[in-house]
């Protein structure tokens, strides 16, 4: 008999759901031509070539070899869950160089995690009690239900967004949010928000931050910012850490130790194998909690050695950003013609490996979730294509879907187009 927690994962959603149809029948141009093909999978495949060259052209017979001797038995026994000095000098450079070097990071200030699902779960430990709240605007990602709430109790208000002014957060929605909390008897510990924001590929706004970081000032809640998008995005966006040093310069002001930063390698460098997070905050409490938790899912030694070394090459980095980012506004552009050509229209993003989808004319005069169930059963069981229904992020309006689209070759992603085209004739025919 196990125990109940194990068994309230957070993993019954329809966007879980669809990657196991996925598995039992996966795509293939070879081998299987007829399977699904997994359109539900944020992650960035578009630019792997330029790190295997470098791999290939910096692969010494002496990789581990040092001054004095080898690294090697270094990196097996190094155990410091503070994590290589030199790696983390580097990570912080490039965390700077993303976001057009506006903001410095302090090494001193960061905490390495095994990626950023363990520094979002770490925080969500760290910041508030079982049973207390963090806001979160919808529509978000399906696995922070997972993520933040499955081992530490945690619980997730929704701030409900609507397609009326493009999912923008505002005033009202904050404090109907904050005021639902109080009704269940919720204590707000703080805002989670992903900028730039998964699954809606948009950043933040100027006036949105503003709104967000006074609404947090005026209830004194922390800030957790999941900018693990943030080299996805077509050109450096405005940031919480950018935007509160404009506006409030005194590195002493309250409201610098309860905002937290969450960034990852996962999504810009494509390398979610690696589990590579990070956790940055100007709050020394609780970056040395974070750090000891850090424990239970440390970097190993040799991932960190390999990516100091990459991340060490500037010129490389600088070149691997401007052609990723050139990449994925390419592929950006062949999902969103594709759809254009099926009749169909996704929200204006500048960022992320996705498209937030409107599919709302397909589902016919019910315009409900379980019409948008049917539609999505649909698409994977009978059309072989996997995406993730809007209700899957919590969309308060049925017929939005995530496509994500950096994932696969160019060729299957025009596949997966052909397919979506059909299941728009088939709704057609069926209306």
């Amino acid at each position: 008999m196990l125990s109940r927690k194990v068994t309230s994962h957070g993993q019954d959603s329809s966007y879980f759901l669809g990657w196991q149809e996925y598995e039992k029948n996966p795509f293939d141009p070879i081998h299987n031509p007829s399977g699904i093909i997994q359109m539900g999978l944020a992650e960035n495949q578009l630019s792997f070539d330029l790190l295997e060259s470098w791999i290939e052209e910096n692969q010494e017979s002496n990789w581990y070899r040092k001054q004095g001797g080898s690294v090697f038995r270094e990196l097996a026994l190094f155990q410091d869950y503070h994590g290589l000095p030199e790696f983390k000098k580097v990570l912080a450079e490039y965390m700077s160089e993303i976001r057009g070097n506006k903001v410095k990071f302090d090494v001193d200030k960061l905490v390495l995690t095994a990626g950023s699902t363990s520094a979002n779960e770490i925080l969500m430990f760290c910041l508030a009690e079982p049973g207390e709240a963090f806001l979160i605007p919808t529509p978000y990602y399906p696995g922070f239900d997972r993520d933040l709430k499955w081992r530490t109790g945690v619980e997730i208000i929704p701030i409900h967004t609507s397609s009326s002014n493009n999912f923008t957060i505002t005033k009202p929605s904050l404090q109907e949010a904050f005021q639902r909390a109080q009704t269940l008897n919720l204590k707000v510990k703080g805002l989670f928000l992903t900028n730039p924001s998964n699954p809606l590929g948009t950043t933040l706004s100027l006036q949105e931050l503003h709104l967000l970081l006074f609404f947090s000032l005026s209830h004194s809640l922390h800030i957790v910012s999941d900018e693990i998008y943030s080299a996805t995005a077509s050109f450096p966006t405005p940031s919480f850490i950018e935007t509160l040093s404009r506006l409030l310069p005194d590195p002493l002001h309250p409201a610098w130790s309860r905002l937290h930063v969450v960034s990852s390698l996962s999504k810009d460098l494509g390398l979610p194998g690696f589990r590579i997070g990070a956790i940055y905050s100007h709050n020394a409490e609780l970056v040395a909690a974070a750090t000891k938790m850090s424990s239970f899912g440390l970097v190993s030694s040799q991932s960190q050695f390999l990516l100091s070394r990459i991340l060490a090459d500037k010129p490389f980095i600088r070149g691997y950003a401007r052609e990723n980012r050139r990449r994925l506004g390419r592929r950006r552009g062949v999902m969103q013609a594709g759809l254009r050509e099926a009749g169909l229209h996704c929200l204006r993003g500048e960022a992320g490996l996705f498209c937030w989808v409107d599919m709302r004319g397909m589902m016919g005069p019910a315009a409900t979730f379980e019409a948008e169930a049917e539609l999505w059963r649909k698409m994977v069981m009978e059309f072989g294509v996997n995406v993730a229904p809007g209700a899957s992020c919590h969309c308060s309006e049925p017929g939005w879907f995530r496509v994500c689209f950096a994932n696969v070759a160019e060729e299957t992603l025009r596949e997966a187009l052909r397919r979506i085209k059909a299941v728009v004739a088939d709704a057609g025919i069926r209306r």
